[in-house]
């Protein structure tokens, strides 16, 4: 069959009507243009009038040079649905190195995806499965992915991997991982594998937004641990909310995150661990003018890297735990992690210690940053029950409570025999996370009734700037304010070594530490050579 360069699917049997499934009719045509393509080498475009495509219980195999054009987010919609075969996922598009060999002498090329809409929420399989995604295409180049909105998938939105020469933008990714607990592979709203294409991978995603995802909003991860981390990967001027993780580097080589805004994220705004199929923590990123603020648990989690890492230029605020959070977890690198540059963040208003040094690092630089006013987390235990206490989806009020504002955030509320965390409250109010991401209430077992009872556990009674309980060896600190102008004051502490940290050798100079609750420093183990000079306290 002879095709033009654009080709309108209305004119070769797709009804659009919502009703028919036009799959059978979609793959035929794609299949139709891709060889249309490798015939003559003029790769082609699909155009997707306005219509609702209904693409029901088998994906469709994608094609070298085939572009697909809808009308516009709303306006062009694909409804994907597996209701006739409960164990297959259906992504839109696919191509795969397990199902397809994929690879890089067998790669998609010069594609355009755009101004088009995919609703996932008619597929569910019997199981978990990754490969239930929006778009699902390995091995891309030249690849533009444009103005896409994603939603409701089973598993990962965008979930697109080895795309080199490749541009992600506009993409809008909302709560995609319906069947992730939060424990699997995928589930995010925009996932892209790395490593493929060697030790360079040129891949932008900009202007992108993620919430409610049930892993990452954006992650990369390394999908080989013997694969060199790539370098080449940027991500700017994004907006990540309400997923378990903002964004997430799981195996990068100088990643590049600028720009964007990690807000209300369960467990971390930004991620560097050992969490990918890989167990390979990214190394040699910088992230710079970002706002990381309000997450639940910690504003920046970094940790299972060799380094270096640069931190720069970012506010790291409101966080229900740690602003900067330095840990290993198990079965990824447990090494000291080299030349972790923290340089003129403004870290200020979380819950407890301001950065907290929980795994060794070495050579590391903290240099001109705002590090005040943390440790929020002030008030005592407290508990309630019967005649005034009030549950919402998203809340509890003790009309006869007097909390400090605030000093309860990020801790773990537990009513009746449920429990939820605080995100923030007022004399008499608490506010609530959802229980999971893209989740509209804190209350996975139904809403607990009027007086139900409540408690609330203490906080901490030490508090501190920047908190070192691992070993900390050969540090530059320089020109850090770290103190406290509230009234009344939460940081207790500038800088507090715990007992199980230790500070050796090293320079701190010229660091003002005067102005927190109790004392500028808290030495439970005593530093070790080194030199100290010009310190204000």
């Amino acid at each position: 069959m002879a095709l033009p360069s654009t080709v309108d699917a209305r004119e070769h049997g797709l009804a659009g009507d919502g009703v028919t499934n036009d799959q059978p009719a979609f793959q035929r045509l794609v299949d139709a243009m891709g060889a249309a393509c490798a015939m003559d080498g003029r790769p082609r475009v699909l155009h997707m009038p306005a219509g609702r495509y209904l693409m029901r219980d088998r994906a469709t195999l994608w094609r070298s040079g085939v572009s697909l054009i809808g009308a516009g987010r709303g306006v062009t919609c694909f409804l994907l649905a597996n209701p006739g075969a409960p164990t297959t996922p259906v992504p839109l598009a696919w191509f795969t190195t397990a199902q397809h060999r994929a690879g890089r002498d067998n790669h998609l090329a010069d594609l355009t995806f755009a101004h088009f809409e995919i609703d996932g929420s008619g597929v569910t399989t019997e199981e978990y499965n990754p490969l239930a995604k929006g778009l699902g295409l390995q091995y891309v180049r030249r690849g533009l992915f444009t103005d896409l909105y994603i939603h409701d998938t089973a598993a990962t939105g965008f979930g697109c991997d080895f795309l080199q020469d490749t541009v992600v933008e506009g993409v809008l990714a909302e709560r995609c991982g319906r069947q992730d607990t939060g424990a699997e592979m995928g589930g995010a709203g925009i996932g892209i594998g790395i490593g493929g294409w060697g030790l360079a991978e040129r891949l932008t995603v900009t202007a992108c937004t993620a919430t409610g995802n049930g892993t990452n909003g954006i992650f990369v991860e390394l999908q080989r641990e013997y694969w060199p981390p790539p370098r080449g990967i940027r991500i700017t001027a994004c907006h990540v909310e309400d997923n378990r993780f903002g964004i997430s580097d799981w195996g990068a080589d100088g990643l590049l995150v600028t720009s964007s805004t990690m807000v209300g994220n369960h467990e971390a705004g930004f991620d560097v661990s050992s969490q990918g199929t890989s167990s390979v923590g990214g190394r040699g990123g910088i992230v710079t003018g970002c706002v990381i603020d309000g997450n639940v648990r910690d504003g920046i989690a970094l940790g299972n890297t060799p380094g270096p890492y640069a931190l720069r230029g970012n506010r790291i605020s409101n966080n229900g735990r740690y602003g900067y959070w330095e840990h290993n977890l198990e079965g990824g690198d447990q090494e000291a992690a080299a030349d972790i540059v923290l340089e003129s963040n403004d870290i200020r208003d979380n819950a407890l210690d301001g950065v907290r040094i929980d795994a060794a690092v070495r050579d590391s630089a903290v240099l001109g940053n705002r590090i005040r006013n943390n440790g929020r987390r002030t008030a005592g235990p407290a508990e309630g029950g019967g005649e005034g206490v009030h549950v919402a989806r998203l809340s509890l009020t003790d009309e006869g409570a007097d909390w400090p504002p605030d000093g309860h955030r990020g801790k773990q509320v537990r009513v009746g025999a449920q429990t939820a965390l605080v995100t923030f409250n007022t004399e008499t109010e608490l506010s609530l996370a959802p229980w999971r991401p893209g989740a509209d209430t804190a209350w996975a077992d139904g809403l607990p009734s009027a007086g139900t009872a409540y408690r609330l556990p203490a906080g901490p009674d030490v508090r501190a700037g920047l908190a070192v309980a691992a070993a900390v060896m050969r540090p530059q600190m320089h020109g850090n304010r770290i103190g406290d102008d509230q009234r009344p004051k939460t940081q207790t502490h500038g800088l507090r070594i715990t007992p199980e940290g230790s500070w050796t050798g090293g320079q701190a100079a010229d660091n003002d530490l005067g102005g927190n609750a109790a004392a500028a420093t808290l030495f439970e183990t005593r530093p070790v050579g080194g030199r100290w000079r010009d310190n204000d306290e």
